[in-house]
């Protein structure tokens, strides 16, 4: 089942040809509904991770903080419009793995929150991931949402893990999509919209995030003219830019290589990345989270893959591309919802997406992966075992969600597709020959914590039903073809490189330390030593309450800018903790405090760009019928 040559197209064919046949071979044995049952229990592995009582604190702390912020945007910055989107305030199932949200306060990286504009005018919200470790100059990667519930936090895992492979990564919310606009602006403000059916923000989209990634001081972004009426809505971006609303350029840029780019989807935003991919001369390599599909335009009539609607204005922009980049494609068992098999799947059962009767195997397992391989474009096609369409989304739920977490997800999906995501980066975006070991490695195959979790301690991680395959060129130019990863090929190799067991909890949450040789450490007269890496903007802070006159705080209220941001009532309140500000302008904070006798103490504060707060402004206190005090 392998093949590792230099050339010759005819001995690849009969090779193929065989392994289509020992496949169909295959898929003919009885089906077992017992086993069945064991590989389809696996879609509730996910949930003993945030089920547990300390993930529940913890997602609830997050839900509730994302939800101020949410309500923060709105008092602040009154022109988005987001809050009809399914994932607008962050929390619960939106909020996606809660324990990533101390990324900088804890030191294991450095983030930037960006607002940019789409074509269409749409306010594109996002964030900037990077570490202070590594070299001065970096590959880039963007990651395109799915559609729905599918807000950019529940891809945070990955863009981490990519961080901390020495990768910029920008990460942000399409149209339609979590803290997102829902619409553009006259006289587009219906291009994009609905974003699931108009499909134009996963895929123009793309290209709009890509234009900001590049984006510098010296060539700030501004926004491709819309493809609906060809109005240029660049003067929203630059007036919003003035008044420190929006990022003129990507913050991270002194770091990012423009030369080497790669891009990733999950969903609707894979058929965006497997076009965009293609179309864009700027990209190096593409990763499709369930799944790679046709380099084309389509249309956004439901078929499979879905496709994005015309662009009246700009025609060419819909031209279809050739296959000429390196794509790798990875789905899963089942998709959504995952529903089990009644019947033995055909690995090989649908001749093109389209033809596909089987719900679980939409848009075909490997199809794409083939059309590559006979394109002669290095590829892959990874399957992960008992998994589901939100094995590559990080969707967690509360226990009292009823009828029960919905959104089932292995316990070691979103490894796998960290580690192989991160690999094939690494091999044709950063260029790093040691990466074909990575690829090549044999732990998938007999995984310790896929073991201790499996109803039948099977450690291999790899679909038994579908195969996943890799065919690419090695870096000393020999072709490795691998069509059933899960049997095993020659060449797969214990001996990656990588120590011990792969988490991608773990790596997120390692110490950021630069080394005083390092670009970034202090002293080294490198990236923070020049100013490359600034404080984020939306730090949250807390502020002690002093008693009044010796009576304890039993109310308080904080409005931002003339608006009620959040108000607390208590025995005796000690603390308030106030969400980070968007943007860079400056923000005039207020907080009343009251005791029981009604007395007041108005605090006012400005908070500048990077979070820094002024000292208080004059402190006045007031009694409930307004006499005025000292204290």
């Amino acid at each position: 089942m392998v093949k590792a040559v230099g050339s010759g197209a005819g001995a690849a064919g009969t090779v193929a040809a065989l392994v289509l046949a020992l496949m169909a071979a295959s898929a003919a044995a009885a089906f077992d509904p017992v086993v069945e049952e064991q590989n389809y229990s696996k879609t509730q592995e996910r949930q003993n991770i945030y089920l547990t009582p300390q993930y529940q604190v913890q997602l609830a702390q997050v839900s509730m903080q994302n939800e101020q912020d949410s309500l923060l945007i709105q008092a602040t910055d009154p022109e988005r419009s987001f809050q009809d989107d399914v994932c607008a305030r962050g929390d619960s199932g939106c909020a996606g793995d809660a324990r990533l949200y101390d990324w900088q306060s804890h030191g294991y990286g450095i983030v930037r929150s960006v607002l940019y504009t789409a074509r269409n005018g749409a306010t594109i919200s996002g964030h900037v991931w990077a570490t202070r470790a590594g070299p001065p100059r970096r590959p880039g990667i963007v990651i395109t949402n799915g559609s729905v519930q599918a807000d950019e936090q529940l891809y945070w895992y990955v863009a981490q893990a990519l961080a901390k492979a020495g990768y910029v990564v920008l990460t942000w919310d399409p149209q339609g999509q979590g803290q997102s606009d829902t619409y553009g602006e006259s006289p587009d403000q219906n291009e994009g919209a609905p974003a699931q059916s108009d499909g134009r923000p996963f895929f123009d989209g793309t290209e709009d995030a890509i234009n900001f990634f590049l984006s510098t001081p010296q060539h700030p972004y501004e926004p491709e003219s819309s493809c609906s009426s060809g109005t240029t809505h660049a003067p929203k971006q630059d007036r919003r830019v003035r008044s420190g609303l929006d990022s003129g350029y990507d913050p991270f840029w002194q770091l990012l290589d423009p030369s080497r780019i790669g891009i990733a989807g999950h969903s609707y935003g894979a058929a965006g990345v497997s076009y965009i991919g293609q179309w864009d001369p700027r990209v190096k390599a593409i990763v499709a989270w369930d799944n790679l599909s046709q380099p084309s335009p389509g249309t956004n009539s439901g078929s499979f893959p879905p496709g994005e609607a015309g662009c009246p204005a700009h025609p060419t922009d819909r031209t279809p591309a050739r296959i000429t980049k390196p794509a790798l494609g990875m789905t899963a068992d089942y998709f959504l919802p995952p529903a089990p098999n009644t019947q033995q799947p055909d690995p090989y059962g649908c001749q093109s997406p389209q033809t596909t009767t089987n719900a679980n195997n939409y848009g075909c397992k490997v199809y794409e992966s083939q059309q590559y391989s006979k394109a002669g474009v290095d590829t892959g096609a990874i399957v992960i075992r008992g998994g589901s369409h939100l094995d590559f989304s990080f969707i967690p739920f509360p226990p009292t969600y009823t009828p029960g977490p919905p959104f089932g997800a292995t316990l070691r999906g979103a490894d796998e597709v960290a580690w192989y995501t991160t690999a094939w980066f690494d091999k044709y975006v950063k260029g790093d020959p040691t990466a074909d070991a990575r690829l090549l490695s044999n732990r998938w195959r007999h995984d310790g914590e896929e073991g201790a979790v499996d109803p039948t301690h099977d450690g291999n991680v790899f679909s038994f039903y579908y195969p996943s395959r890799l065919e690419f060129h090695r870096a000393n130019g020999t072709l490795y073809d691998c069509e059933h990863l899960r049997e095993g090929c020659p060449g797969l190799s214990d001996n990656d490189g990588y120590p011990g067991e792969y988490s991608y909890i773990a790596l997120d949450r390692s110490p950021d330390i630069p080394t005083p040789a390092t670009p970034g450490a202090a002293g080294a007269g490198g990236a923070a030593a020049s100013g490359i890496f600034p404080s984020a903007s939306q730090q949250a802070h807390t502020f002690r309450l002093h008693r009044v006159r010796g009576r304890r705080i039993v109310r308080v209220r904080v409005s931002v800018g003339g608006r009620l941001l959040l108000r607390r009532t208590g025995r005796s309140l000690r603390t308030v903790t106030i969400p980070g500000l968007p943007g860079t302008a400056a923000r005039t904070i207020v907080i009343t405090t009251h005791t029981r006798r009604g007395l007041a103490r108005r605090t006012r504060r400005t908070v500048q760009g990077c979070g820094a707060l002024t000292p208080p402004a004059t402190v006045k206190l007031h009694s409930r019928r307004g006499r005025r005090s000292r204290g």
